[in-house]
C-alpha cells in the first residue's frame, strides 16, 4: 500500500540515520554503525513498523466513525440541497411593471432553529419563505394594505412593508384628479402627469388639449364627477369659488366701501366718488376699446379704470343658477358715464369671488388715485407695478383677518344670495383663505414684464423705503427708488 511504503521509507530513514543520545539529550549522527547498533536498529525498526501499522489502522477507522456520527446531519443536508434544486428548477413568472419588485424564495424544509418574522413562533418542518432578510410562514407573509397573505412570486415594497403589486398600485400609483383613472405611463415607461403649481391638482397630460374646462378664478380643472357652473359668457366657476362670487353691481357695494376704507387707512383717501360697475366680458372689452389713452392690460382683462365719457352695460340684477348649473335671467341696463374728473368709472368683471374682485378693485382704485392726484404719465411697468403692490397689500390684510377667526360659511354653494350675505356678515369659508393665498401667489409669481417684474420692483421699493416715500419718488422721477 502506498501510504505504508511512505511510512516505511520515512521510518527507515529516521531509524537508520539518527539516534538519540540519552547522556547529552541531543541527536547525534554516527559515521560507522556498530554491530550492537545494528541489533538495536533492527529492534527499533520492528517497533516502528508496528507503530506505523497501528497509526494507519487508526486513521482508516476515523472517517468511518465521523460518517456514523454525522449521518443525521448529512441526511438533512441532502434534503435541503434537493429542496433548493427543486426551487431553482421552477420557471419564474414574467416580470411586468417597475418599482421595488422582490421575489420570495420558497423552501420546502427548515433546518435548525428558525423564528417566523410574522408570528414570532418557531418554524418547524415544512414550507417557509425566505425574504426581506427574514423567514416567514407562508400564511404570515402578508400585504401591509389588505392584510392578506402574499402568494404571488413577486411583491412590491414601500419602506419596510410588503404589498401585493395590485395593492401597491392602488395606494402609490398616482391617479388623475380629473378622470379619476390611474395616470398612464409614457412611451419610455415612466409615469408622466401635469400638476397645478399651487393647488397640486394632478391630471393626465392630454386633458390640457381635450377641452376640459377650468374654473375662471382658481384655474382648477373640472373633475368628471363634478359640474362647474357655466356663466353666460362661457366662463365656468367651481362650486367652492361660487360660494363667494359677486354677481351684480349692488352686491359689490360693500366691498367697494371696504376698499375705500383700506385706502383711507393708508392716508391715500380717494376724494372723488368714482362709480363702480360690474359688467359682462363683452361690455368690458367694448369699454376698453373706447379708451383713447388705454393702459396695458393682461390677455384676460378683468378690471378697467375709465377716463372717457361713454355708455356701458352694467348688471342690474344677478342671474340665478338654473338647470344644468347654468346662470340664467341676468338683467342688465345701460349706464352713461359723465366726465366730472379724470376718472369716469371703474369696471369689474362679474362672477368672480369676493377676494379676487377685491384685489382687482384695489388695483384699479390705485389707477384712479394716481390720476386724481395728478401723477404724470408713467411707464407701464411702474404704474401697473405699483397698482399690483396695492392689490397684494389688500389681500394680505384680508388673509391676516381670517387667521384669527376663520368662521366656516354655512351657506349653500348653490344659493343665489349666499355670497352677498357672507360678505356682508364678514363670514368666510375655510376655502377662502386658501383662495386668498392663491391670488397673492399669482401676483408674486407673474412672469410678465409689466405686471410681474413691475410688481417685484415696486414691492421691493415699498419694503425698503415705505409706501409714502416710494410714491413721492415716483411723482418726481417716474420710476421706483433703488
Amino acid at each position: 500500500m502506498g501510504w505504508l511504503s511512505k511510512i516505511f521509507k520515512g521510518s527507515g530513514h529516521k531509524v537508520s540515520g539518527r539516534q538519540y543520545d540519552w547522556r547529552h539529550g541531543t541527536d547525534t549522527v554516527e559515521n560507522e554503525p556498530s554491530s550492537s547498533g545494528a541489533i538495536m536498529d533492527a529492534r527499533s525498526e520492528i517497533e516502528d513498523i508496528d507503530r506505523a501499522i497501528a497509526i494507519s489502522l487508526s486513521e482508516a477507522d476515523q472517517p468511518r466513525k465521523n460518517v456514523i456520527d454525522n449521518d443525521f446531519q448529512l441526511k438533512e443536508d441532502e434534503q435541503l440541497a434537493r429542496a433548493i434544486q427543486e426551487s431553482l428548477n421552477v420557471e419564474s413568472p414574467p416580470r411586468y411593471g417597475s418599482g421595488n419588485i422582490y421575489q420570495p424564495i420558497p423552501l420546502s424544509y427548515s433546518t435548525g432553529f428558525r423564528i417566523c418574522a410574522g408570528c414570532r413562533a418557531e418554524i418547524g418542518h415544512g414550507r417557509f419563505l425566505n425574504c426581506m432578510g427574514a423567514v416567514w410562514h407562508p400564511e404570515c407573509f402578508r400585504c401591509h394594505a389588505c392584510n392578506q397573505p402574499i402568494s404571488e412570486f413577486e411583491f412590491s415594497m414601500s419602506g419596510n412593508y410588503p404589498y401585493h403589486k395590485s395593492c401597491y398600485k392602488e395606494h402609490y400609483h398616482p391617479q388623475c384628479d380629473v378622470c379619476k383613472h390611474f395616470i398612464p405611463t409614457n412611451a419610455a415607461g415612466l409615469i408622466e402627469y401635469r400638476a397645478h403649481p399651487f393647488w397640486a391638482q394632478k391630471y393626465c397630460p392630454f386633458h390640457e388639449h381635450d377641452g376640459t374646462p377650468r374654473c375662471c378664478s382658481c384655474e382648477r380643472m373640472e373633475p368628471r364627477d363634478t359640474r362647474y357652473v357655466a356663466l353666460d359668457d362661457g366662463r365656468k366657476v367651481c362650486l367652492e369659488c361660487l360660494d363667494s362670487v359677486i354677481m351684480d353691481t349692488n352686491g359689490c357695494q360693500p366691498l367697494y366701501l371696504d376698499i375705500l376704507e383700506f385706502y383711507e387707512g393708508l392716508n391715500m383717501k380717494v376724494e372723488q366718488q368714482v362709480p363702480l360697475l360690474l359688467v359682462e366680458r363683452q361690455a368690458l372689452n367694448e369699454a376698453m376699446d373706447g379708451e383713447k389713452n388705454g393702459h396695458h392690460h393682461m390677455p384676460e382683462t378683468r378690471g378697467l379704470c375709465l377716463s372717457e365719457e361713454q355708455t356701458v352695460s352694467t348688471i342690474l340684477k344677478r342671474p340665478r343658477i338654473g338647470s344644468g348649473n347654468r346662470a340664467m335671467d341676468m338683467i342688465t341696463e345701460p349706464y352713461k358715464l359723465t366726465r366730472r374728473c379724470d376718472v369716469t368709472a371703474i369696471l369689474i368683471l362679474y362672477g368672480l369671488p369676493r377676494l379676487l374682485t377685491g384685489s382687482i378693485l384695489a388695483h384699479e382704485m390705485m389707477h384712479a388715485w394716481l390720476r386724481l392726484r395728478g401723477y404724470r404719465t408713467l411707464s407701464q411697468d411702474v404704474e401697473e407695478g405699483i397698482c399690483q403692490v396695492l392689490a397684494h397689500m389688500w389681500l394680505e390684510t384680508q388673509i391676516a383677518s381670517m387667521s384669527g377667526s376663520n368662521v366656516a360659511s354655512t351657506s349653500s354653494s348653490s344659493s343665489s344670495s349666499s355670497s352677498f350675505t357672507s360678505s356682508k356678515r364678514g363670514a368666510r369659508s375655510p376655502f377662502d383663505r386658501k383662495l386668498g393665498e392663491f391670488f397673492k401667489h399669482q401676483i408674486e409669481s407673474d412672469t410678465s414684464p409689466v405686471y410681474g417684474h413691475g410688481f417685484r420692483a415696486g414691492n421691493m421699493a415699498v419694503l425698503k423705503y415705505g409706501l409714502p416715500r416710494t410714491l413721492d419718488h415716483i411723482r418726481l422721477t417716474g420710476s421706483f427708488p433703488y
